[in-house]
């Protein structure tokens, strides 16, 4: 990191290497210092003393100020620079703002010009109306009431006010011909001397009109709810116990600011170094978070903290930290860029979201495998759509897909995915059991074929773009969603043998181009075994219930460091910590990609599928999914029975009911035996049989055939059904 980002609200731009300290001079210091006899003879390396010496009567006086001499803004040419252009956008912001604001300004000045008139009248009144002469005619009017035969009183009274009315006509008559020349040059003159005119007036008496509140001119960036100082952090440091405190009057030791704080964005920007001699680390401040955050008088989701690197010149103890204005998680969530996308590589980073800063977080996927974990309806499904839609809009990506679920969440793949295993019932076990099996030869055949490769060809025994297609060997994409359903629907060898098969594509696979991207809503150790967590690289979750939690998902003493999913609300859907390394995590709000636009990537990977030849496995054979890509409209009750028997040639009738509801619980909430018959008749259905037998037993149900039998022909040729 080489600088700091301009924010939304244009925060200045700084370089952080213009904030670390200089490295020492290995130039030798020039001692000022008159050499005796004794030293004279000395050799020449004991002649050379420091500026600085205790027995130097200059040395304060010439000792140089540890000071830079130029700002921090004009350290650097790409500094002054960016300041430059970010001060131009920021007055052309402004500039903006308040032009169109103008007629509201105006008013405004308007009624504080009135004001202000009304205000001057009342403060020039008492002169206009000679009060100064009405005090002496009121006592002299006092003492002739008092001894009514004193003529000489009497002509004084007389004189007095004779004298106040003079004065009273010629202020008066003053004041009117100064408002009526006033008014006659005003209507003389030209159009342009008028606004003069009218804006010399009507200033100043605004401007007297003005209240203690009063604010002409809108507030065009919210006032700040915090702000820092370094003193306030070294309290802060302090109050947390990472900084000693000092005996007596003394402060104690205090931290080296070597950058900030300042204004970033929409908050505070801060980078120090800890001072040595406390025993305390930038491990120890990370794991402080929550109670500098009370201190410093803001929520802890504000306080971005994360150490800084040796290769960002940072130490052991250096911690760089931002304090955001108010909660950076909340407000409209931002779109995905799959939204409006053609294509994607999946061998590039994949857009996921934006950290509290809004900078752009990338996800690289290629060797890597994932878990997402977390509270329900918190945004954890569509965080984990994110990274396979990428896949969608890249030709060669293979989909396997299952959804313990067996919702509508990931119902759309059935138009792109290769494999897609739906539901947690028995059928749909022996399916993803049968789907890890075929993944697994799959990559012994990929291991074996690239083993057999040139070094030139294939230096580092793993997959390339080029031999993805000089070979056709598709990147493997396997996403499954909801794992505790599965694991704890299964008997425990068969838990076991899933458990070593998801282990060993995880911990494999990636060489051979096989990505995994697995969910569970409750990642402890019953649910999500600890051997299979621990071998995925890629980490994410949203709101968990406590510290514990989130170090299941996370990884173990990830809480300790700073990644605490549990800080999350139940306001930050879409929200997570994301763990991309041992000591590599960020909070992210992830890019929103809703269902439908969802399903509209679908459909267009089946269409680029399609084109490339690439369009295999189920997704080749769906008569559903070459319906919506034909654009031809099949039955709802036809398309859902069909994907509730996808891994059923027959199912009972209460089975087919019980997965409708699953499906989609407030259509198919109040069906019965009697009303799924209806609907099925009058989409065309026609039951060759009302008996089906499924393991030795004989029910009312429906063979898939029959069903199959209502979508029109030509999709049902298309599909070599």
């Amino acid at each position: 990191m080489t600088e700091l980002a301009v924010g939304a609200d244009m925060g200045t731009l700084h370089h952080l290497d213009d904030h670390r300290p200089a490295q020492p001079s290995t130039a030798t210091p020039v001692s000022l210092v008159k050499n005796t006899p004794d030293t004279a003879t000395a050799p020449a390396e004991h002649k050379v003393e420091a500026v600085d010496r205790a027995d130097n009567p200059l040395a304060d006086w010439l000792t140089v100020p540890d000071v830079p001499v130029l700002p921090v803004w004009a350290r650097s040419a790409a500094s002054v620079k960016a300041n430059a252009a970010a001060l131009v956008r920021l007055s052309w912001w402004h500039a903006r703002y308040h032009g169109l604001r103008t007629p509201k300004y105006l008013v405004k000045t308007v009624l504080l010009a009135a004001r202000g008139f009304f205000r001057a009248t009342v403060g020039l009144w008492p002169t206009l109306s000679a009060q100064d002469h009405s005090a002496a005619v009121k006592a002299l009017r006092a003492q002739v009431k008092t001894r009514p035969e004193d003529v000489e009183l009497a002509t004084r009274l007389q004189m007095a006010h004779a004298e106040r009315t003079r004065t009273r006509r010629w202020r008066f008559g003053a004041a009117a011909v100064g408002v009526a020349s006033a008014a006659i040059g005003f209507m003389l003159v030209d159009p342009a001397v008028q606004a003069g005119m009218a804006t010399a007036v009507v200033t100043p008496l605004a401007y007297l009109g003005r209240g203690k509140e009063t604010r002409l001119l809108d507030q065009a960036v919210p006032p700040l709810r915090i702000d820092m100082s370094a003193q306030q952090l070294n309290d802060a440091l302090r109050a947390a116990g990472l900084l000693k405190s000092g005996k007596g009057d003394e402060e104690g030791p205090r931290v080296s600011c070597s950058m900030g704080p300042v204004r970033d964005g929409r908050g505070w920007a801060v980078i120090f170094d800890l001072p040595r001699g406390g025993g305390k680390t930038a491990s120890d401040v990370l794991a402080k978070r929550e109670v500098i955050a009370q201190e410093l008088g803001v929520d802890e989701i504000q306080v971005i903290m994360s150490r800084v690197r040796a290769a960002k010149g940072g130490n052991a103890g250096r911690v760089s930290m931002w304090v955001a204005d108010d909660d950076p998680y909340l407000g409209t969530p931002n779109p995905s860029p799959f939204e409006t996308a053609e294509r994607f590589s999946i061998w590039e980073p994949v857009p996921f979201g934006q950290d509290a800063r809004g900078v752009r977080v990338n996800i690289p996927v290629m060797w890597q495998s994932m878990f997402f974990g977390g509270l329900p309806r918190r945004g954890k499904t569509f965080s984990q759509r994110l990274l396979t839609a990428a896949g969608l809009l890249d030709a060669y990506v293979r989909h396997y897909v299952a959804d313990g679920k067996g919702g509508a969440d990931w119902m759309p793949m059935k138009a792109v995915a290769h494999r897609l295993v739906m539901g947690a019932e028995d059928d749909a076990i022996e399916a993803l059991k049968a789907m890890l099996a075929e993944l697994l030869t799959e990559m012994e055949r990929r291991f074996a074929l690239l083993r057999d490769l040139p070094t030139s060809v294939c230096p580092e025994g793993k997959l390339t773009p080029d031999i993805v297609a000089k070979y056709n060997l598709p990147v493997i994409f396997v996403t499954i969603d909801e794992l505790q359903e599965y694991f704890t629907a299964m008997e425990k060898e068969d838990r076991e043998q899933v458990i070593n098969d998801l282990c060993r594509i995880a911990r494999r696979g990636p060489a051979a181009g096989f990505i995994s991207n697995f969910a569970s809503q409750r990642p402890d150790a019953d649910s999500v075994p600890t051997k299979l967590r621990e071998i995925i690289t890629i980490r994410y979750s949203t709101q968990v219930v406590d510290r514990a939690s989130s170090d299941m998902v996370l990884g173990k003493g990830k809480a300790a460091q700073g990644a605490d999913a549990s800080v999350l609300s139940e306001e930050h859907k879409g929200v997570g910590v994301l763990v991309t390394g041992p000591a590599s995590y960020v909070t992210v709000r992830a890019d929103y990609l809703d269902g439908p636009s969802f399903a509209a990537l679908c459909r267009k990977g089946r269409t680029l599928r399609e084109a490339a030849g690439q369009l295999t496995g189920e997704a080749a054979g769906d008569v559903t999914a070459a319906a919506d890509a034909a654009g031809i409209t099949v039955p709802a009750i036809v398309s859902d029975a069909l994907e509730v028997m996808r891994h059923s040639p027959r199912m009972f009738t209460t089975d087919l009911i019980n997965g409708l509801v699953n499906l989609d619980e407030d259509v198919y909430g109040d069906f019965n035996a009697e009303q799924l018959a209806a609907e099925l008749e009058a989409a065309g259905v026609k039951r060759t049989s009302k008996q089906v037998k499924i393991s030795g037993a004989n029910g009312a149900g429906y063979q898939r055939r029959d069903i199959e039998a209502a979508v029109p022909a030509e999709i049902l040729l298309s599909t070599g059904r």
